[in-house]
C-alpha cells in the first residue's frame, strides 16, 4: 500500500492562527506593555522625588518633620522585630557557615561567606521585604483613603503640593530607613552568630580575629552592591505604592486591589533589582 493512499494531516489555516494564537500574542502584549508603563512611570517618580530631594529650598521645616514621623514609623517602630529576625539568622546561617568552613579546613573562606550570604544577600532582600510587607502595603491604604476623602483636591485647593507633601517624605522615608535597618540586621546577625559560635564552642572565640576576618573580606564593590540593593528597591517599591495609593478610584472597594498590585510590582522589582546590581557588580 503506498503512502498516498493515508489521509495526510491539512496544514494549519491562516484562519485557525489568528483564533487560537493572536489572542496569546495580544494578551502578551497588552502584560508587558502595562508592566513597561508601570516601571516608567515609578522609575519617573523616583527621579523626580531625587531630584526635589537634592535641592535645599523644598526642606522647609514642615517638610522636615514629615521625613522624620515617616523615618520614625518605618525605620524606628519595626527595630525590635529586625533585631529578633537578625539574631535567628545570625545564629542558623552564621554558625552553621563557620562550623562547615572549618571542618573543611577552609576557615580563609569565612571571611567573604559571611559578607557574601548575609550582608550581600539575605540582609538587603529581607529588610525590603519587611518594610514592603509592613509599610507598603499600610502606605497604598493610607494615600488611597486620602484620595477617596478629598483631602488630596483639599490639599491642591489650599495651595499645597500632593507630591511634595505626600509621595516626597514617604520615597525617602523608605529609603533611608530600609538603609539603616539593613545595617542594623547586618551587625547583629554577625554579632549574634559570633556570640552563639563561641558559647557552643563551633566557632573562634577570638573576637578581633573575627572581626578583621570579616573587616578583610569586603571590599569596595561589597559596599556598593549592598548600598545599591538596600536603596534602588526601596525606592522603587514606596514609589510603586504612592502610585498605586494615588491612583485609587472614587471607591474604597478599589483600595484592596490597589495594595495588591503595589505589593507584587514592589516585591517583583526588589528580585530584579537585586539580580541586575549583582551581574552589574560581579560579572
Amino acid at each position: 500500500m503506498s503512502q498516498d493512499s493515508f489521509p495526510q494531516a491539512a496544514p494549519p489555516s491562516a484562519g485557525a492562527w489568528n483564533r487560537h494564537c493572536m489572542p496569546m500574542v495580544r494578551s502578551a502584549g497588552d502584560f508587558f506593555r502595562t508592566h513597561w508603563d508601570e516601571l516608567r512611570h515609578g522609575a519617573a517618580v523616583v527621579g523626580t522625588v531625587i531630584c526635589v530631594g537634592a535641592q535645599p529650598r523644598y526642606w522647609v521645616r514642615t517638610m522636615r518633620n514629615l521625613l522624620a514621623r515617616q523615618i520614625l514609623a518605618i525605620g524606628v517602630e519595626p527595630l525590635g522585630f529586625v533585631f529578633v529576625m537578625a539574631v535567628f539568622v545570625g545564629i542558623s546561617v552564621v554558625v552553621q557557615l563557620s562550623f562547615w568552613a572549618g571542618e573543611a579546613g577552609q576557615s580563609q573562606l569565612l571571611g567573604p561567606l559571611l559578607v557574601a550570604v548575609v550582608a550581600r544577600e539575605l540582609g538587603p532582600v529581607l529588610i525590603n521585604l519587611v518594610v514592603i510587607v509592613r509599610s507598603g502595603s499600610a502606605m497604598t491604604t493610607e494615600l488611597g483613603i486620602l484620595k477617596i476623602d478629598g483631602e488630596v483636591r483639599a490639599l491642591e485647593a489650599q495651595g499645597g503640593d500632593p507630591f511634595l507633601q505626600l509621595v516626597v517624605p514617604r520615597v525617602l522615608g523608605v529609603a533611608v530607613s530600609t538603609f539603616c535597618l539593613t545595617v542594623v540586621f547586618i551587625l547583629v546577625a554577625f554579632a549574634s552568630g559570633y556570640v552563639f559560635a563561641a558559647w557552643t564552642g563551633k566557632g573562634s572565640r577570638d573576637l578581633f580575629l573575627f572581626a578583621n576576618t570579616l573587616s578583610g573580606a569586603v571590599q569596595p564593590k561589597d559596599v556598593l552592591n549592598i548600598l545599591a540593593k538596600t536603596i534602588l528597591p526601596a525606592l522603587f517599591a514606596s514609589a510603586s505604592c504612592c502610585i498605586g495609593g494615588l491612583g485609587v478610584g472614587e471607591s474604597v472597594t478599589d483600595i484592596p486591589h490597589a495594595t495588591q498590585r503595589a505589593l507584587t510590582r514592589s516585591v517583583a522589582g526588589l528580585f530584579i533589582i537585586s539580580a541586575i546590581v549583582s551581574v552589574l557588580t560581579y560579572l
